[in-house]
């Protein structure tokens, strides 16, 4: 079998595992935790009356292992339940609220990749020289300082001294969203042509998407420069100086590719963790995102939502490591190596 393809199966099935495990795990401490849910949703005046009905409707007077079964039967038909706080499925919520945050993601790790790669290997190149240590204190600065205090220092300069950015949502007032295709209004506005709907909205991305990735740029620069810095030892390269290659082609060509395998592999924990820290730079930005939903539906004792919110991130993080080891291991020879290997 291809190797590719064997590790593609290795870890659809130790995904689904992780998947069991994380529904049960969030399914009972989300019950345990102190605090009547049917109380919290109806407030201090309901009656006890309707408390008493509501928590028979919910199974919440079942054992817990009932009331996971319940769980297991709704959701293989693909029903999560009905949110306490915003009275509505907890798939409709997440339909609404998750592309806002991946949006902000996308555009924040695509900043992770553009900017700190590009800073690492301008450090690994001029090592113990003045880029590398002007790379070096940015990055150490943009890893410590977390992003939500990235944000009001956005904000601060560039959207209240300097008013150069909107200060927060997604469009501009009396801008209207674009129709609802994909939930990215980027996307949306550009395939309905609404191109000034489309600069409105990357406009509005640019603050949060870059108190979110600073810390990833930060954190990839470093990793990019270590790992050039070792390549840089290894025989080859010194070959290749030996042949007469530029300094630029040895850079770029045999120090960066092979430094890209353990940052590609941080890079993606990185991404996939954005989702679920994003709910701070969403409460800055007053952004409408699935995070900023989750620390509501958690402060409200919303169980069902509760539960769909973290299977949702849980499930973004494996299958954003599932994507990251297959493009490991298809620019790792050693799996080249090993499939020619196996064909011989």
């Amino acid at each position: 079998m291809n190797p590719v393809l064997r590790l593609l199966l290795q870890r659809l099935a130790i995904s689904l595992l992780v998947l069991v495990g994380v529904s049960i795990l969030i399914f009972f401490v989300a019950r345990v935790v102190p605090g009547d849910p049917a109380r919290i949703a109806l407030g201090p005046n309901a009656s006890q009356a309707a408390v008493d009905a509501m928590r028979e409707a919910r199974h919440l007077n079942d054992p817990l292992i009932i009331q996971y079964g319940w769980f297991v039967r709704d959701l293989a038909q693909g029903d999560l339940g009905t949110s306490l706080y915003t009275r509505r499925p907890v798939t409709t919520d997440i339909a609404a609220y998750l592309p806002a945050t991946l949006e902000l993601v996308f555009v924040a790790g695509a900043m992770m990749i553009l900017l700190g790669l590009p800073l690492g290997r301008l450090a690994a190149r001029y090592a113990k020289r003045g880029p590398d240590h002007a790379a070096r204190f940015a990055a150490v600065v943009a890893v410590c300082t977390p992003a939500f205090v990235w944000g009001v220092i956005l904000q601060l300069l560039l959207a209240y001294i300097w008013p150069i950015f909107p200060l927060e949502g997604r469009l501009s007032n009396g801008v209207d969203a674009p129709p609802g295709i994909t939930g990215f209004y980027t996307l949306d506005s550009l395939m309905a042509g609404q191109f000034a709907t489309f600069f409105d909205a990357l406009y509005h991305l640019i603050l949060p998407a870059t108190a979110l990735a600073l810390s990833g740029i930060g954190q990839s620069a470093r990793l990019t420069r270590s790992s050039m810095i070792e390549t840089y030892r290894k025989p080859f390269i010194e070959m290749s100086r030996a042949y007469g290659f530029r300094e630029d082609r040895i850079s770029r060509r045999y120090a960066f590719r092979p430094a890209l395998i353990p940052t590609l592999t941080i890079l993606g924990l990185d991404f996939a963790a954005m989702l679920a820290n994003a709910f701070l730079v969403e409460r800055v930005f007053v952004w409408p995102g699935l995070s900023r939903y989750g620390v509501e539906v958690i402060l409200r004792k919303d169980l069902d939502a509760i539960v769909g919110v973290v299977l949702v991130i849980a499930a973004m993080f494996l299958v954003t490591n599932l994507i990251v080891d297959l493009i490991v291991s298809i620019i790792n020879p050693r799996i080249r190596l090993a499939e020619r290997r196996a064909k011989s």
